[in-house]
């Protein structure tokens, strides 16, 4: 699958280009903050995952296909490494591609997530957006309204809503609900990682000091699997570490760049 992606910065034989990756029901458009401040330091390309933004949609989102489609695009900028940044989804789905492509991978940059299965968090979240009548629906702020019946954080709301667009005067979602609610068990799952399967690149965990995605027992399991990895907390950060503290954030990624890979 080929897909859409945004590009930032001008690319430079001598050190490795980004590639940024966005979580569940995200797309390329929420790096767009830290890629345009990295994009003075770096060469970026941040792709829009299958079944979301502009990419293409299709019924498996399972994470052998989201590496596939990774390794296409890698393929086809020419790329002989890159640098992996991913948040949430997007950070299982680059812990995933390098597990089995570790030649690929010059490091990797895990954002609130670990390798492990978590509860399914996603239930009401899609059955709100799958119930929501499009049909029905005169702006973005009346969609607002009806998904407080359901999601009472806004911020999270905001969020879902940026995947609403209109097209020729019909409201649609650009992400793909049904291929997602059928493929969420795998999502919220991470695949079977053989006991002598190991990423020995340089590895960082940056997670929000308030969430609860990476817990004190994942440590053994992110150890276990990628031996080289360091854990940074952002405190007073909660799921959306980059865009709740994004200068924090950006200090930490400068840090782990610069004394790792550029």
């Amino acid at each position: 699958m080929k897909l859409n992606y945004r590009e930032y910065g001008v690319f430079r034989e001598d050190r490795p280009s980004l590639l940024l990756l966005h979580g569940l029901l995200g797309s390329s458009a929420n790096w767009h903050s830290i890629a345009r401040e990295l994009g003075s330091d770096c060469h970026l390309i941040v792709p829009d995952l299958r079944n979301h933004g502009g990419s293409p949609h299709d019924s498996d989102i399972s994470y052998d296909a989201m590496v596939a489609d990774l390794l296409a695009l890698i393929d086809d900028q020419g790329f002989d490494s890159v640098v992996l940044v991913g948040h949430s989804m997007g950070g299982k789905a680059a812990m995933w591609l390098s597990l089995n492509y570790p030649d690929l991978v010059e490091g990797l940059v895990v954002v609130d997530i670990s390798p492990v299965r978590y509860p399914n968090r996603f239930g009401t979240i899609l059955k709100a957006l799958c119930e929501l009548d499009l049909d029905g629906l005169d702006d973005r702020g009346q969609a607002d309204m009806k998904l407080a019946q359901l999601l009472e954080q806004r911020a999270l709301r905001q969020y879902l809503l940026q995947n609403l667009v209109q097209q020729a005067g019909q409201w649609n979602w650009r992400v793909n609900l049904e291929a997602i609610e059928k493929g969420l068990d795998g999502i919220i799952g991470f695949p079977d990682v053989d006991d002598n399967s190991q990423y020995l690149g340089p590895v960082q965990f940056i997670y929000g000091g308030n969430s609860d995605y990476v817990q004190h027992e994942h440590e053994r399991i992110i150890r276990d699997t990628f031996p080289f990895a360091c854990l940074r907390s952002v405190p007073g950060a909660g799921h959306w570490v980059y865009s709740e503290k994004p200068d924090e954030f950006l200090a930490a990624l400068r840090s782990f760049l610069g004394k790792e890979l550029i």
